[in-house]
């Protein structure tokens, strides 16, 4: 679901030719995070050993809102589209700004191989499809425990604040299981972010580039996505004699075989991938059963190209199940758009990023085919949303690599995904630096 997918290309970073002197409250935020380093790496290792499914956040929402209360922010609104949690910090002084910080807080069913104290051993034997392993093989225990720290951090600080902090915790960004609804847009659907209404929302997420690397991208970040979901229907029949029934399960791998060709039939400058990750069927070894259920996911960089897409896949599988005496119905589930950052929220933030993270840490990535429906709050408020690096990786002529010596590159959701605490401190402060430029009115798009 959501990813980073493959950065493989780093693009020189736009200088932002402003620089932005440190205030008061720049340093005083400072030193709040700085006290608090430790403490946001025992929340990641407490939420790394305890991860919950999409729409089964329980614990997990409890902690978040556990946190907040003790702040005395000024509300803790909780059970949002299911386990949501936001928090509401009203300044101390007058001011109309709305900055909307969001994490997600949801886990894989993947099986954690990292060897560290606190992987996970949980398995969900009640989830659709289970029983899985779970573990936070996407970063989103990161996410979570440095917006508790940026919590934290402004809360410690509304005395100089002018404006609103919305501290957005949401569920299911993985998606919920198919019959239920959950996520962003559930959260939007709610109101969520209605009361007050936010003038920018920011967010990041952790990935395979350097420690310390934050990355960014004018256009589409991450990539625009659909579930399809194909039953092929045949006749049930004996495995000795095939000719006696209808099978559904040629049709199913001619049907997969044959949609790694649809990139050709859109244009070839925006990248396009259609994947097939399950494939259930209703037979055992000498029955041919009498349907075939192929779950996938399509991905494309540029959202016009989704309609044309999903047209042809279900034409095409409709045609080779009718070539072979079957049918198919296709269904097309769990729309999520681009994450869109727009030029000029770009150029604004520039300046905040760089003092941050320094002129040296900041690239321009290339796009990317994961999703992240981070998209359904930036696209409708504006703001941005941005890639932290935190793994043993380096730059090499453009290129990618592991460091030498280091614990190599592993990808989102894959079961050696890991992420370097040391990193989470430098989350912390891009939400909170971020937040405090937006309410003092330094960081707007014009």
């Amino acid at each position: 679901m959501s990813c980073v997918g493959h950065v493989d290309s780093i693009h020189e970073h736009l200088a932002s030719g402003i620089s932005r002197p440190a205030t008061d409250l720049n340093q005083r935020i400072d030193q709040h995070i700085a006290a608090l380093a430790n403490q946001v790496i025992e929340w990641r290792h407490h939420l790394h050993s305890h991860p919950e499914l999409s729409n089964r956040e329980v614990n997990t929402a409890r902690f978040i809102a556990e946190h907040l209360r003790s702040l005395e922010l000024d509300e803790v609104r909780t059970d949002i589209a299911g386990h949501g949690v936001v928090g509401v910090l009203r300044g101390a002084k007058p001011g109309d700004q709305v900055i909307a910080l969001r994490a997600d807080i949801d886990a894989l069913p993947v099986k954690e191989l990292v060897d560290v104290e606190f992987a996970s051993t949980v398995v969900d034997s009640d989830y659709p499809g289970g029983p899985f392993a779970v573990s936070h093989a996407c970063g989103h225990d990161c996410h979570t425990a440095m917006l508790m720290g940026a919590a934290s951090a402004l809360a410690g600080v509304r005395d100089q604040l002018a404006g609103t902090v919305l501290f957005v915790f949401q569920p299911a960004e993985e998606g919920p299981p198919l019959d239920e609804e959950g996520g962003a847009a559930a959260m939007e659907d709610a109101d969520a972010l209605a009361d007050p209404m936010p003038t920018m929302v920011f967010g990041m997420h952790v990935g395979p580039l350097p420690k310390g690397i934050v990355a960014y991208r004018i256009g589409n970040q991450y990539a625009a996505s659909v579930i399809v979901r194909i039953v092929i229907t045949g006749q049930q029949v004996h495995g000795s004699t095939p000719w006696m029934g209808k099978d559904p399960m040629p049709v199913a791998a001619e049907i997969i075989t044959a949609s790694a060709q649809l990139y050709r039939q859109v244009p070839a400058f925006n990248p396009v991938t259609i994947s097939f990750g399950h494939v259930e069927d209703q037979g055992r070894f000498n029955i041919i059963g009498e349907a075939v259920t192929l779950m996938g996911t399509v991905r494309c960089s540029v959202e016009s190209d989704m309609d044309a897409i999903c047209q042809r896949m279900e034409q095409l599988a409709s045609h080779i199940a009718q070539a072979q005496g079957c049918t198919a119905n296709t269904e097309f589930l769990q729309h999520v758009p681009a994450v869109h950052n727009e030029a000029k929220w770009v150029h604004a933030a520039l300046p905040t990023l760089e003092a941050v993270v320094g002129h040296s840490n900041l690239v321009q990535t290339a796009p990317t085919l994961g999703y992240d429906d981070v998209s359904v709050f930036v696209n409708r408020y504006g703001g941005l949303y941005v890639l932290l690096g935190v793994q043993d990786a380096e730059f090499k002529n453009g290129a990618i690599v592991p460091t030498s010596g280091g614990r190599g590159i592993s990808y989102n959701h894959n079961p050696h995904f890991y992420a370097d605490d040391t990193v989470l401190q430098t989350g912390v402060r891009l939400h909170a630096h971020v937040a405090i430029d937006h309410l003092m009115g330094n960081l707007r798009a014009e």
